[in-house]
């Protein structure tokens, strides 16, 4: 069936928050005088929640002590907002206004707290382009979980052959799998291409405004 309707990742697929997200990871560590972890270890959390991500780098932490660590890592954020606030990709707002113009629907299905990705789209003018948001306090189940997906589907009364979803990371492309979605991976966010093709994305693109052709 013809595409309707874009689900859009956030985080590595409109937005750059690699650099922004790693520095608040390991703002989080000194000021809890954890150990610390390198880049990469903290890049390979993006795409899950923050309680997700500092358990997988700390799987030995309590459930009270991983709770700590994510309302730190916010407190700093709210602190260093101003610096911490990440950058659009190249060509995104001008794909955002031509998919637009053509007539699709758009939404979004992100790991990010919707206040914050709000926060996010509003400070570069994109918000309008979106009808409908699923952020990680929206769901019970996060990604690859397809209840995200789903839930958008509901939302907008749309089949699941009638959407795309268009991720950086393997559980975007798990997620839409699992909700009968067809995925598109971006391979220049957070995985690399390997990667994408080991998820069995449908289409991997380098570049967000080759999704215009």
């Amino acid at each position: 069936m013809e595409t309707k309707v874009i689900i859009f990742d956030f985080d590595g697929t409109l937005c750059d928050t690699r650099s922004n997200i790693i520095v608040a990871f390991r703002a989080t560590m000194e000021r809890l005088g954890l150990e610390m972890r390198d880049e990469e270890t903290c890049g390979a959390t993006i795409g899950l929640t923050l309680r997700d991500g500092f358990k997988s780098m700390y799987p030995t932490f309590d459930d009270a002590t991983i709770d700590n660590c994510v309302d730190t890592y916010r407190e700093i954020f709210a602190e260093r907002r101003k610096e911490l606030m990440p950058n659009l990709f190249p060509g995104v707002k001008e794909t955002l206004e031509e998919l637009h113009k053509r007539g699709y629907r758009m939404t979004i299905a992100t790991s990010r707290l919707t206040d914050s990705l709000m926060l996010f789209m509003r400070h570069h003018g994109i918000d309008h382009y979106f009808e409908y948001a699923v952020g990680s306090d929206s769901v019970t189940n996060h990604k690859p979980h397809p209840e995200p997906a789903l839930k958008t589907l509901a939302a907008l009364n749309i089949e699941a052959s009638e959407v795309i979803m268009v991720g950086d990371m393997p559980v975007d492309i798990a997620m839409a799998h699992n909700a009968g979605i067809r995925a598109v991976g971006v391979n220049y966010g957070n995985a690399t291409h390997e990667e994408l093709v080991e998820a069995k994305a449908d289409w991997i693109i380098d570049d967000i405004t080759k999704l215009l052709s």
